[in-house]
């Protein structure tokens, strides 16, 4: 299957998207982010597929857009998928704890740390909000693309 891929510049840097065949949007990725994708050789870059993501991550950066409606498509285990669709019930402008999603999900408080791992390896980021998610403490934790995008996100939605 062939991958699509362009890049988009933002206010936290430029952001690599990848894309299936059909449009669906598979990656979002910083720099330096931690197991983040970079661009395969066999991949295509078209910016084509990704029109619509480009138009409302711009309109998210200008503080207009609340809540993304694009087609997503990340593979992951069943437990990584459930953690992964409780991220995107968290709304604009709000946080949640580990602790909160694991009981979202029905997991129990041993699994804080499970769920922690599976939010890491969030593929999408900024359009799966992984970055509304903080300690328990309300402390800035864990981003894979760096805590200091997390703060610039977390600032730009009004939470900070």
């Amino acid at each position: 299957m062939t991958l699509y891929w362009t890049t988009v510049d933002s206010p936290v840097g430029p952001l690599l998207l990848t894309a299936e065949p059909g449009g669906a949007l598979t990656s979002l990725s910083v720099p330096g982010q931690k197991n983040g994708r970079v661009v395969d050789g066999g991949w295509r870059r078209d910016p084509g597929p990704f029109r619509a993501a480009e138009e409302q991550l711009g309109a998210y950066f200008a503080g207009e857009l609340k809540e993304f409606r694009l087609e997503l498509r990340a593979e992951g285990t069943a437990f990584r998928e459930r953690v992964w669709a409780a991220l995107d019930d968290v709304p604009y402008g709000a946080t949640v704890t580990y602790g909160e999603i694991a009981a979202r999900i029905g997991a129990s408080r041993m699994a804080v740390r499970a769920v922690g791992g599976a939010i890491g390896a969030n593929p999408l980021l900024i359009v799966r909000p992984c970055h509304r998610v903080i300690g328990a403490d309300g402390s800035m934790t864990g981003y894979a693309g760096g805590l200091e995008r997390k703060t610039a996100l977390l600032t730009l939605e009004g939470v900070l």
